[in-house]
């Protein structure tokens, strides 16, 4: 099954990282920035020093980006439909109820700070993105929260266990990097 094209953060970023980071940060978040907007969804603006790559995995056709800038890695690789099934089939989920998340762009994301000059910060509240193939005009929109999932399976009476399994797996919402950290999740 062929994967919808990953979707895009937008320039208005670069304004918000900008205007809001500290001096000592802007660094940093100007180089998650460039990250995030090369590896996760092309076409934008990325500081020539950038480095990415792009595989597809020649069993399952799932691709992976990854771009290294500023002391910063970035990873995304595609989540086919059937591997969420499967990993969240046995973690309590029912097929009903997995579904939706299975459906949804998924990526197993990979955040190092390899040797930034700071801090690299990121809150998931502050992106939006918009679907590949839309144009210009189109009507941006935020991540779907791991909050929105939580409540979206407790109302379908989602086993507790299997909603804090869902959580832990996922990227974090919100973090600090200081050089040598990671982490990975999906997103």
């Amino acid at each position: 099954m062929k994967m919808p094209m990953p979707m895009r953060f937008y320039d208005h970023f670069h304004d918000y990282f900008h205007n809001h980071a500290t001096p000592g940060r802007r660094a940093a978040r100007m180089a998650w920035l460039g990250l995030a907007l090369a590896a996760m969804w092309g076409a934008l603006c990325v500081p020539a020093q950038a480095a990415q790559d792009t595989r597809r995995d020649a069993d399952t056709g799932a691709e992976t980006w990854e771009t290294r800038a500023h002391g910063v890695t970035l990873r995304l690789t595609q989540i086919l439909p059937d591997q969420a099934r499967a990993f969240y089939l046995n973690r309590g989920f029912s097929a009903t109820a997995v579904e939706p998340y299975a459906r949804a762009c998924v990526f197993m994301t990979v955040l190092r700070n390899d040797a930034a000059p700071g801090l690299v910060t990121f809150r998931q509240a502050d992106w939006r993105l918009r679907v590949a193939g839309e144009g210009i005009g189109s009507r941006l929109q935020p991540l779907k929260s791991v909050d929105a999932w939580m409540d979206e399976w407790a109302a379908l009476k989602v086993d507790e266990a299997a909603r804090i399994a869902f959580r832990w797996a996922q990227f974090p919402v919100e973090q600090e990097y200081e050089p040598g950290e990671w982490n990975q999740g999906m997103l």
